[in-house]
């Protein structure tokens, strides 16, 4: 064994414990740009610990903040209903542990993912709130686009404003 090979194995041998960190890091490292796509196996679990805005979200890692850019919800930030939609992400998940299923980096390099407190989808309960609309750009998920119809129907959250007052995202 190579002499590099047994140092980069002692390394894993003497960081067992730490295994997310050191797969992210690995993943960040290989990566050709900030736009790859994970697969559904790299989850994300810390403390929330703020609310960016009402669609991103920070998690304490490994004492470290990550920046989450909730997966397939769009908030317009120039729209009246923009404060009320963080307070209702704030309300659902600060100082809770959340668990995040990473999907992609962004080109901010923000994590993109699905945030998820106590079994509760909150990526879908801002949408059913009507908080949030469905990324459709990036997002085809069916049952989000029907959460998103009922809260339209409803008159729920931003579908309750007169619609001179919704700024699609």
């Amino acid at each position: 064994m190579s002499k590099k090979a047994s140092q980069f194995k002692l390394v894993l041998q003497v960081d067992v414990g730490n295994r997310l960190a050191w797969l992210v890091l690995v993943l960040l490292f290989f990566l050709p740009d900030g736009n790859a796509t994970f697969s559904n196996d790299i989850r994300i679990v810390g403390k929330v610990v703020g609310v960016t805005d009402s669609d991103t979200i920070r998690v304490l890692m490994d004492r470290r903040p990550v920046k989450v850019r909730l997966s397939c919800i769009d908030t317009e930030k120039r729209q009246p209903y923009d404060s009320r939609a963080k307070q209702a992400l704030s309300d659902l998940v600060s100082g809770w542990m959340a668990a995040v299923d990473v999907k992609t980096t962004d080109r901010y390099g923000r994590t993109v993912g699905r945030a998820y407190w106590d079994g509760l989808d909150v990526n879908a309960e801002m949408v059913r709130r009507g908080a949030a609309w469905v990324y459709r750009k990036f997002c085809r998920d069916a049952s989000l686009l029907e959460l998103e119809a009922q809260a339209r129907t409803e008159r729920w959250g931003l579908w309750g404003l007169p619609e001179a007052q919704r700024v699609l995202p």
